[in-house]
């Protein structure tokens, strides 16, 4: 079976004529945290004594939280994220969701992926929307990049797409092989009248042409950035090659999964604190040694959050809004953007929304990508000033 990460029309129709361009502008980067990560025991309401009496056991230990402003701390596990808090570097965002929160990790990511309403199914995602509209260079070799074997919604358009790739090498690997070969031979003066026919060559075309390009350019200049020994650190070395070889892409599209802990989380929640903290961490060295990260916003979130009352298995169920993380070098507004979790109101249980997700989405598209978000969003929604 071929590779989704062929399927990408779009990605790059002028490289094989404009091998010599380079990214300009500024780029986008975003984290998913996938499996819903617990925002409580990530920044932690230290000085709410109801935080403690709903996890007994799972509340993190005063003196073991790294103080923000005195009510708010992170986990110890985000130590390597502790200095860009000081400075200025780091914006937290409190109490993100969306109306009549869906606590299914299918349909809450979709609504996320693809920015509609929890009653609304899109078949596109709001980074392919943006990568489809007639935003400044949308319509030149630039395209939003996942570091994966497999597409998600969210980098979908209706006319175009981002790409698939889990490094460069790889991806040259897999479009050097004979079948493909073949297939692009024997397309090569058949007749293209057949709209399948066309669209297939054209896509193993560029396709090809694409995986030459981004491996030539990684050949040029490499990421000399210490990451982790981790999958999320190898895919963090990836996307950092790729945005250091001055590759003319501005959106990069990264997960990390494993964060759906209704059982023992107290073992495994601070290890995958610590591993994305450690490889951003590194990520961020390494674009402020190659002065990329005044130009990066690095935005991480989660499809939700967790119930405020720990469960019988030592762990959290599905909730509903969460923390949002935003890093850059370039940030307006930095620390913590809006009041911490309510405890003392909650909605059976859960944390109750305070910003919407999309305000989110159309401040990094008005104020960051240049574009228009209602354009993309299909609908206004109020922005906001942490860029």
């Amino acid at each position: 079976m071929i590779s989704s990460s062929l399927f990408a029309p779009a990605f790059l129709q002028s490289f094989a004529s404009k091998m010599e361009s380079s990214r300009s502008g500024k780029t986008l980067i975003v984290i998913q945290l996938s499996g819903g990560n617990d925002g409580l025991n990530t920044v932690v309401p230290y000085r709410n004594d109801l935080y403690y009496k709903y996890r007994p056991l799972l509340g993190i230990k005063k003196d073991a939280v790294l103080d923000l402003n005195g009510e708010l701390g992170l986990n110890e596990n985000l130590a390597a994220l502790k200095d860009l808090y000081g400075q200025g570097e780091l914006a937290i965002l409190n109490n993100v969701g969306y109306p009549n929160p869906d606590r299914s990790h299918f349909r809450s990511m979709d609504i996320w992926h693809t920015a509609s309403n929890s009653n609304e199914f899109l078949s596109s995602g709001w980074i392919g929307r943006y990568l489809d509209s007639d935003c400044s260079g949308c319509e030149k070799n630039y395209n939003g990049v996942e570091i994966d074997s497999n597409l998600s919604l969210v980098m979908k358009g209706q006319n175009r797409s981002g790409f698939a790739l889990e490094n460069p090498k790889k991806l040259k690997k897999i479009t050097n092989n004979a079948f493909l070969k073949k297939v692009t031979a024997e397309a090569h003066g058949h007749d293209h009248s057949h709209e399948n026919v066309a669209y297939l060559y054209k896509v193993l075309t560029e396709t090809q042409n694409s995986a030459e390009y981004l491996l030539q350019k990684t050949k040029h200049h490499k990421s000399h950035g210490q990451y982790p020994d981790t999958p999320f650190g190898k895919k963090l070395s990836s996307l950092a090659e790729l945005i250091t070889s001055d590759t003319d892409t501005k959106i990069y599209y990264v997960s990390l999964s494993g964060f759906d802990t209704h059982a023992y989380q107290i073992g495994k929640h601070p290890k995958l604190l610590r591993q994305y903290a450690e490889g951003v961490s590194a990520l961020i060295k390494d674009l402020k040694a190659n002065r990329l990260f005044d130009d990066s916003l690095i935005m991480t979130f989660s499809e939700f959050g967790r119930r405020v009352k720990q469960n019988g298995s030592k762990g959290t169920d599905h909730g509903t809004a969460n923390n949002l993380f935003l890093m850059s070098g370039s940030l307006k507004k930095c620390g913590i953007l809006n009041e911490g979790p309510d405890l003392t109101n909650l909605d059976e249980g859960d944390l109750i929304y305070k910003v919407d997700f999309r305000s989110v989405y159309a401040s990094i598209l008005d104020k960051w990508l240049d574009s228009s978000h209602s354009n993309v969003l299909g609908k206004q929604f109020r922005t906001l000033d942490f860029v």
